[in-house]
């Protein structure tokens, strides 16, 4: 059975950044959200990054891949300490070896781990020492066809998700916990996922402990001490 999440925290302004060190930090939050943060600006992306904008003709998806760069940004400053502006994210492709597209890295911090997602409104990112993924998909998304699924997940898992009585939130965690997993680049590590009620959006957060995940209650990417609800 799936335990009831938390009462919701009330609203808390956004704090200071924490000092450098911090182990992890990983958000959750909506587009619109990520927009309108204070800190955040489509003038902090890179010329590249802007270039690979230009070939994106709706404007919503638009929003949706400005919104996690920059939430990426937010998260690798909480980290570093340094200001989202002075936050440099690249691109390799481990296939053909290009920049530019591919999994994210920070060239200036090697040992830190960086992944970000998003799906029609909103937004996640993570960053972390090692391997670190992370999916967002609305909870109203249903993946398929089962044929398909049964060739990229465990068999007996979707089976098991297709017994329960509403089949299709099981099939979306597990769609979510197996894209975390292959943004990290590896199965044996740390796997969490929950559900951000106030978003409407199921998460998965590979290879950073759940507890430093921040979905924003109340003011936009505000912080609280509970770990997100539905673990």
């Amino acid at each position: 059975m799936t335990p009831l999440p938390p009462t919701p925290l009330p609203p808390t302004p956004l704090p200071p950044a924490p000092e450098q060190g911090t182990a992890a930090v990983a958000l959750v939050a909506t587009t619109a959200e990520v927009l309108a943060h204070p800190e955040l600006d489509e003038r902090l992306l890179a010329p590249w990054e802007r270039r690979r904008l230009a070939g994106i003709r709706v404007p919503a998806r638009r929003d949706d891949v400005v919104a996690a760069r920059l939430l990426l940004r937010l998260c690798a400053s909480r980290v570093t300490g340094l200001p989202p502006d002075a936050v440099e994210p690249a691109q390799r492709c481990p296939g053909c070896g290009r920049d530019g597209h591919g999994r994210p890295y920070l060239p200036d911090h090697p040992g830190l781990g960086v992944s970000y997602s998003h799906a029609d409104g909103l937004a996640a990112a993570a960053v972390g020492p090692g391997p670190v993924g992370i999916d967002v998909e609305p909870l109203t998304r249903r993946p398929g066809p089962l044929a398909v699924l049964r060739r990229m997940l465990p068999a007996d898992a979707v089976d098991a998700a297709c017994a329960e009585p509403d089949p299709g939130p099981a099939l979306l965690r597990l769609w979510v916990r197996r894209e975390a997993l292959f943004k990290a680049g590896r199965d044996d590590v740390r796997l969490t996922a929950w559900t951000d009620h106030r978003r409407a959006a199921v998460v998965a957060l590979a290879g950073i402990d759940a507890s430093a995940a921040r979905p924003a209650d109340g003011a936009p990417l505000s912080y609280g001490p509970a770990p997100p609800s539905g673990r």
